[in-house]
């Protein structure tokens, strides 16, 4: 999931309703900043996700590039 930042002029009526009408079709959540930082025990099982895609990563391009040597 990707997070879009958005600034506007709260003031402005026209950019309130667009912004209403964007949130109500259901495509886009609207999130507190808290709720975006993640613990420890998930930054860490992140991480650890990361490096396990990066070693399969690398693992199977180096079959593919074997290939063509």
């Amino acid at each position: 999931m990707c997070t879009v930042t958005l600034s506007y002029d709260q003031n402005n009526a026209l950019a309130r309703r667009k912004l209403a009408d964007l949130l109500r079709t259901g495509l886009f959540v609207q999130k507190d900043i808290e709720t975006q930082t993640r613990t420890e025990a998930e930054e860490e099982e992140h991480r650890k996700e990361v490096e396990a895609f990066i070693h399969t990563s690398k693992t199977n391009m180096a079959n593919i590039i074997s290939r063509y040597l």
